[in-house]
């Protein structure tokens, strides 16, 4: 059987709906003339008590009942109304009390079931006072069995109740299974998002950084061989192209490294295709790190000083703050490069005001500095990219700030304040991939 799932999940279309009310009225007509055959069989067996069979009369009467019960389920109301218009004269000549029975509870019944309480109530009122009102003005025999008649009439209301108020359970209960699918697959979407922007920022800082040091050495090397042929400095070329190695080994192990985490991820937790990557054991070093960039610059010709305070940091913010430093680096030599540049790099802990922007639960911070004195060169066929963006979304992916623009006294600097103690709720907020 073929069955369309958009059909299934979506709202119906217009051809479904028509489908719908014609496979319903197929149904109640069905229904009506089966009631329509049990009330015949019913009418022929003859007048029970003090009413009588049926003439041509009250058989139209009788059959002309049910038609109504074909339409009950779209116009509940309306249909009852039409019963009753043709009941009321059948019972008032006397016929076979109980012939009609069967569709008169019916009737009741599509009503109850398909309007609020309080019209039922209205409704099923309306019937029971008329029927006793009658029936008690005819005798105290007639009276008592309406009393009798008066309990099914309620039962069948009470029954109309129950399956319309266990409907609309149902229906809310198919609604919050449908929200939280609806909701589960948003989450799926939004960390797929996150995962595919954590590894767009990995690839970018690392090629980033390792393309502009290869690029920079490259020159260094070839500066060597142009500056003086006759008197080769051979141990300045073999220095650079060294260094051009080993640049190329540490891009190549850092790369291998983090698809080893994509792909370890895949194994581990999966949910709705997005990979919860583990932030613990991150594809790169903290702040252990933090000197082989700086020797990594010092290669492509920049005096680069560190000043590093030992100390405990989360892997989230170590990462944070290595990339931070990386990319910062990679931007002094790229855009600021020249002889006799000088960048100062600078991590120490601080304990912020409580309050401040940027600090944790204790006011216990990592501050990140890397400042340099060159001057800005820009290449005109540059075309912008993502480095400072990138720096940002670190620094708030753990509940830090950062910011970077021209400094007064010439060069550059970027300046991160990352918390040490918030940094787990942070990530945890962010969900995966959010502190890589």
């Amino acid at each position: 059987m073929r069955i369309a799932l958009p059909r299934l999940l979506g709202p119906p279309g217009p051809r479904d709906v028509r489908a719908s009310a014609a496979r319903t009225l197929r149904v109640d007509a069905l229904l009506a003339l089966a009631c329509a055959a049990c009330a015949v069989f019913i009418g022929l067996r003859g007048g029970g008590g003090d009413s009588r069979a049926p003439d041509a009369l009250g058989w139209t009467l009788l059959l002309a009942l049910h038609m109504p019960l074909a339409f009950r389920r779209r116009a509940p109301l309306g249909a009852f109304l039409c019963l009753a218009a043709c009941v009321a004269p059948y019972h008032a000549l006397n016929y076979n009390h109980n012939a009609p029975m069967a569709a008169s509870m019916l009737a009741l019944f599509t009503v109850a079931m398909s309007g609020r309480t309080l019209r039922t109530v209205v409704v099923g009122a309306g019937v029971i006072g008329v029927m006793l009102g009658v029936k008690f003005g005819q005798g105290i025999a007639e009276g008592r069995e309406a009393l009798r008649i008066t309990g099914w009439i309620v039962s069948f209301l009470i029954l109309g109740v129950y399956v319309r108020v266990h409907r609309q359970y149902v229906a809310s209960v198919v609604e919050r299974a449908e929200r939280a699918e609806r909701t589960r697959e948003e989450e799926a979407r939004r960390r797929v998002a996150e995962e595919r922007l954590r590894v767009a920022r990995d690839l970018h800082d690392l090629l980033a950084h390792s393309i502009t040091l290869v690029g920079v050495q490259t020159s260094v090397a070839a500066h060597v061989l142009a500056a003086d042929p006759d008197r080769l400095d051979r141990a300045a070329v073999a220095k650079a192209l060294e260094d051009i190695s080993e640049t190329c080994r540490t891009a190549r192990g850092e790369l291998r490294a983090t698809l080893e985490v994509l792909r370890s991820g895949t194994d581990g937790d999966v949910h709705g295709g997005a990979v919860a990557a583990d932030e613990s054991r991150g594809p790169l070093p903290g702040l252990d790190g933090i000197a082989d960039l700086a020797e990594s610059a010092r290669t492509a010709g920049a005096a680069v000083e560190v000043d590093v305070q030992e100390c405990a940091t989360p892997p989230a913010v170590g990462v944070a703050a290595y990339r931070i430093v990386q990319e910062a680096l990679t931007n002094a030599v790229r855009h600021a490069g020249g002889p006799g540049l000088t960048i100062r790099v600078g991590l120490r802990t601080e304990h912020a005001a409580a309050g401040a922007e940027g600090a944790g639960a204790e006011g216990g911070v990592l501050r990140v500095t890397v400042s340099d004195d060159g001057r800005m060169v820009q290449d005109p066929s540059h075309t912008p990219g993502f480095g400072l963006l990138g720096m940002r979304e670190r620094a708030r992916s753990v509940g830090g700030t950062l910011e970077a623009g021209p400094r007064e006294e010439g060069g550059f600097m970027v300046s991160a304040v990352l918390p040490l103690v918030a940094a787990g709720a942070a990530v945890a907020a962010a969900g995966p991939g959010g502190a890589a």
